[in-house]
């Protein structure tokens, strides 16, 4: 009877383990592919386009912080992809440049999704440089001529970037 009782109890415990492996839903984490550039960094403990905002919002002239933030690139560098544009919504973005001037990337990059690592800060740039990259980025010479006045930025000094694989 010891041994019936016993093999009873087996066979409960194996199914009722199986019907639970069966309600249980597998989450495995997405994989996502990037091209990288720079320094080797990772895709965790990335803050959005809008927190990125926020901080550099908070930030005056003079003031770093190191970040980590996800975005669109809106502009890249056509001459040799030494700077981008990032998507901060709101009608702003950051110009992002590269550590050591050290990497580049790709001249068609426009429109893809980055994570870029690195230290934050607002500048002011002169109106030359606003006129060098309104060159290398394309534009016309009555747009580059148009160029008056320098403009604080939100900059980016990035050591790493990931984009996103398509």
């Amino acid at each position: 009877m010891k041994k019936i009782g016993f093999i009873l109890i087996c066979l409960v415990t194996v199914f009722a383990c199986k019907k639970e492996k069966e309600n249980t839903i597998d989450i495995k984490k997405e994989s996502i592919a990037y091209a990288s550039f720079g320094e080797k960094i990772s895709d965790e403990n990335v803050v959005s386009k809008e927190m990125a905002a926020k901080e550099f919002n908070n930030l005056k002239e003079g003031d770093t912080i190191n970040m980590k933030f996800a975005s669109t690139i809106n502009e890249v560098c056509k001459k040799k992809g030494c700077w981008m544009k990032l998507d901060l919504g709101d009608q702003q973005e950051s110009m992002v440049r590269f550590k050591d001037y050290g990497f580049f990337v790709p001249l068609d990059a426009d429109s893809k999704e980055v994570i870029v690592n690195g230290r934050a800060f607002v500048t002011k740039i002169p109106v030359k440089e606003l006129q060098h990259y309104a060159k290398d980025s394309g534009k016309s010479e009555e747009e580059i001529a148009a160029i008056t006045e320098p403009e604080f930025t939100f900059a980016f000094e990035a050591d790493g970037v990931l984009m996103k694989n398509e």
